[in-house]
């Protein structure tokens, strides 16, 4: 019975964080009802797993870097030239959708600073298989994917456009500013 219990009280709380996402990606001020009321739960059940705002903002966090480690993990970093990698990664990482949103509202933030091992080798490849231009640094190069995920999620809210054209947009403009020149 406590498995069933476990499996169910998991089940619960990840629902409330896939609410909570939703909801706080469109209004970042939202009220906690509002949340409970998408997960289709009480708010009694929410206050349960979560007592304070800031302890389901604090879950949310280590949701949104959970996702964006499982979004880094498909884009297979370690494959192909630099630049598919970096194309992969875009991908991947505007699919998340809501998650870009809390990102850019700074609901929730990215751990650390600066580019990690994996993003530097990514790029020093594509320096090597003269896929990505090399004098672009690895920093430029992830604050130009960031930039253009913004506009592309900006875009897709504010213009009414479909995901679809907004994700060609970016890889273009991605595509066309790592090219060697």
């Amino acid at each position: 019975m406590s498995a069933i219990r476990g499996g169910s009280r998991a089940r619960t709380r990840q629902a409330i964080l896939d609410a909570a996402i939703q909801v706080l990606a469109r209004n970042p001020g939202a009220p906690l009802g509002d949340v409970a009321t998408a997960a289709d739960v009480g708010r009694t059940t929410l206050h349960r797993y979560f007592a304070e705002r800031d302890d389901l903002l604090t879950a949310l966090r280590e949701e949104a870097g959970r996702r964006l480690g499982e979004a880094r993990h498909r884009a297979r970093l370690g494959d192909d030239s630099g630049a598919s990698a970096l194309r992969r990664l875009c991908q991947e990482f505007f699919d998340l959708g809501d998650v870009l949103s809390l990102l850019f509202r700074e609901q929730v933030a990215i751990e650390g600073e600066g580019c990690d091992e994996d993003f530097e080798a990514m790029v020093r490849r594509g320096y090597e298989d003269g896929s990505v231009d090399p004098e672009l640094p690895p920093i430029w190069l992830q604050s130009l994917m960031w930039s253009q995920l913004y506009a592309g999620w900006h875009y897709v809210t504010e213009c009414q456009v479909s995901r679809h054209e907004a994700l060609r947009l970016i890889l273009r403009c991605v595509d066309g500013a790592v090219t060697p020149r």
